[in-house]
């Protein structure tokens, strides 16, 4: 094959080198690799390189590539095996490779599933969300879905009626215009798409989702002017009906829309 003839620091990043051979006849061979990689096979200068030894170079110098890229990918935050699987093979790089990687990783306790996933479920909780959407979430991530339901186990069910608690007091802080049954419809909803139960959903709105009856009729007062417009030119008959049933859609009970009817009466 050839003969070592230059190891050369590369511009910009000194832990990889330049590696030229000579090919006797044929133009000089020259690639790049890793510091780690110089070590691992002692290159020098005048050392004999034959093509079985340079695919080997090769390969070493591809998982160490990869080997760093995914350590780039870490950088920012803990990731589950499979984000870094998926993350590797959108570089390109060749499963096998992406193993022997992913095998170094967790020798070195950069990567540990169980440890992840317990941590993640720590951190969405944090952030108000329920067990079914975290489980969902990390799924995703590909975590085991023994590892997902052991750390799973330590969300406890205090711990999910804070969040869901949470997330209600914010929505009656930012509650509109509208009936007792239209609010716990939608926060029910809200709730849901956030993950949490429906047992938890339902304690959390029998504790505190009524309201007075003063509320109501001021959140009637507000809907029926709205639909009052959309229906005034209606003869009486057909006005009545349609601001029932409009009403009645918006969660108000029928003889709190027949009062305000009488009201707008008198």
């Amino acid at each position: 094959m050839g003969t070592i003839i230059e190891i050369a620091p590369t511009k910009g990043n000194g832990e990889r080198f330049w590696l030229v051979i000579d090919c006797a006849e044929e133009p000089p061979l020259k690639l790049t690799v890793d510091q780690d990689v110089l070590l691992q096979f002692r290159l020098k200068k005048g050392m004999a390189v034959d093509e079985a030894l340079l695919r080997e170079i090769i390969a070493a110098d591809g998982v160490k590539k990869a080997y760093q890229q995914a350590l780039y990918f870490l950088a920012r935050r803990m990731r589950s095996e499979q984000e870094i699987i998926r993350h590797l093979r959108k570089k390109g790089v060749a499963d096998a490779v992406a193993e022997q990687v992913l095998n170094k990783l967790r020798a070195e306790r950069y990567v540990d599933d169980e440890a992840f996933a317990r941590a993640y479920v720590c951190t969405q909780k944090k952030a108000a969300k329920g067990p079914l959407l975290i489980r969902a979430e990390l799924e995703r991530l590909g975590v085991p879905t023994d590892l997902i339901e052991q750390s799973l186990a330590e969300y406890s069910w205090e711990e999910q009626l804070h969040g869901a608690r949470a997330l209600f007091e914010k929505a009656k802080r930012q509650r509109r215009a509208e009936s007792a049954r239209a609010f716990s419809e939608r926060v029910r909803q809200q709730l849901g798409r956030k993950g949490f139960p429906h047992e938890v959903i339902a304690a959390v709105l029998e504790e505190g989702s009524g309201q007075t009856d003063e509320q109501e009729w001021e959140a009637l007062v507000v809907q029926a002017e709205k639909a009052h417009r959309r229906y005034a030119q209606h003869p009486r008959p057909l006005y009545e009906q349609k601001m029932r049933q409009a009403l009645y859609r918006k969660g108000f009970s029928l003889p709190l829309i027949d009062e305000w009817l009488r009201s707008r009466d008198g």
